[in-house]
Parts: structure tokens; C-alpha cells; sequence
């Protein structure tokens, strides 16, 4: 049974798009990805991404919505993706498991060394018409 992981696409204000570097330690360190984590049992997908944006970058969410939704299998594992557009949150990010952020441009996410199961997710941001968030630290 995959592993159900939430996943965030946060956009300033130019309309960039946040990643994160995997840290040392973890599964695929040093890759990038964009920032989420596990859903814990008896939670909502909205209230883990809540959870863990506040946990990995120090902001509140205060809009957000569902985009889309994948399974990608790794050779150790399998792990079903629900990202979500983040419309709007409070604060400034900041890479609070000491994993370096980044923002970048959606047509630039090509270039980034993203894990193989966000590829997907890089392909449709880069599809939407303008920047979906023009997100924002409010």
C-alpha cells in the first residue's frame, strides 16, 4: 500500500515556485523536491499540509486547494502524491529541518534536480496559465 505524502507548490510574489533540497540523512538527500511530508493517521491531506508547511518552513497556509494526484513507485517503495497550490499563507520560509530552499520560475523547474515522483507535478505547474498562486506572504 503506497505511502500517502502531501505536497505544496508555494509562489512569491515574481510568481516563483519554492523546492527544497532533501537533507542529510534522509531518503534521496540531496535532490529537490517540493516541500510536504507524510499524512498521519486521523488527518485530513489539508490539515498534513497545514502540519507539515508550518513544521518544514515556519509559515501558516490560509488558502490552499487540491491539484492533482499520482502514484510514483520507487524501487524501496510506493508513495501516492496529492499536491496542493497553496493561494496564499503567512509568514517567510525558511528551511527549518536545515534544508536549503529555493525559488524558481515554473518553466525553470525543468532544469532542477527534482525527485523522479514530482516530475510530474513540474510539468502541469508549468502548463497553468500565469502563475497559479501569485501566492504570497500575506
Amino acid at each position: 500500500m503506497p505511502v500517502l505524502v502531501v505536497a505544496a507548490a508555494l509562489y512569491d510574489h515574481d510568481g516563483r515556485v519554492l523546492i527544497a533540497e532533501r537533507p542529510p540523512g534522509k531518503h534521496m538527500a540531496g535532490r529537490w523536491e517540493f516541500p510536504g511530508g507524510k499524512v498521519v493517521a486521523g488527518e485530513s491531506e489539508a490539515q498534513a499540509l497545514a502540519r507539515e508547511i508550518r513544521e518544514e518552513l515556519g509559515v501558516d497556509i490560509t488558502a490552499s486547494r487540491p491539484f492533482m494526484r499520482l502514484v510514483h513507485s520507487y524501487n524501496d517503495r510506493d508513495v501516492e502524491l496529492s499536491m496542493w497550490i497553496v493561494e496564499s499563507f503567512r509568514g517567510e520560509p525558511r528551511g527549518l529541518d536545515g534544508q536549503q530552499l529555493k525559488w524558481v520560475a515554473p518553466e525553470m523547474l525543468v532544469a532542477e534536480d527534482i525527485l523522479e515522483a514530482d516530475r510530474p507535478f513540474v510539468e502541469a505547474l508549468g502548463e497553468l496559465p500565469g502563475s497559479a498562486g501569485t501566492g504570497s506572504a500575506r
